[in-house]
């Protein structure tokens, strides 16, 4: 089966630490085995749930800490967003008018942001699939592994898939 879209999600400067370190080499060899790749970049602005509720103030709109962490490629759709979900009215008309019901995921956070966008994939019926160790969670081996058994209860295990089986898949050059 080819699998025609990569979502990689939030690799960025500031959700780089030792857990995460791994995540941009991955993530910027992975996207050329993919006909589309859209990349999504979170920022927290001003009011945001996360400043109100969390006192979380990092990744306020252009600061540093936002950057991306790898190189996308020339043709990847990059788009911010200020929630969990990178599943966006506009990434959905791009599923849509591309013919795209499956999208492989990776990226960070496994326990937050990849499990938020896999479900909502999931509940607007498409197949997510995420791609395990292409994840990991800037809180730490804990959190990735606990967004992993979440994911694979809200999604299905066989969504759930090592680094190797999309290799497998990759269509031939």
């Amino acid at each position: 089966m080819r699998r025609d879209l990569l979502l990689i999600i939030d690799v960025q400067q500031g959700f780089i630490n030792p857990s995460t370190a791994h995540i941009p080499a991955m993530v910027e060899e992975l996207q050329h085995a993919f006909s589309t790749v859209m990349v999504s970049r979170f920022f927290n602005p001003p009011g945001s749930p996360y400043r109100r509720l969390m006192e979380w103030e990092i990744f306020a709109p252009r600061s540093p800490e936002g950057e991306l962490a790898f190189k996308p490629r020339d043709d990847a759709y990059i788009f911010d967003k200020a929630i969990y979900s990178a599943l966006s009215p506009q990434v959905e008309s791009t599923l849509t008018s591309k013919g795209i019901n499956e999208v492989v995921l990776c990226g960070i956070a496994t326990d937050n942001c990849i499990l938020k966008t896999a479900v909502d994939l999931f509940e607007n019926g498409y197949k997510p699939i995420v791609i395990a160790d292409a994840c990991a969670s800037h809180g730490g081996p804990e959190c990735h592994e606990a967004g992993l058994m979440l994911l694979k209860r809200f999604i299905g295990a066989d969504q759930v898939i090592p680094y190797q089986a999309q290799q497998n898949n990759a269509p031939k050059e």
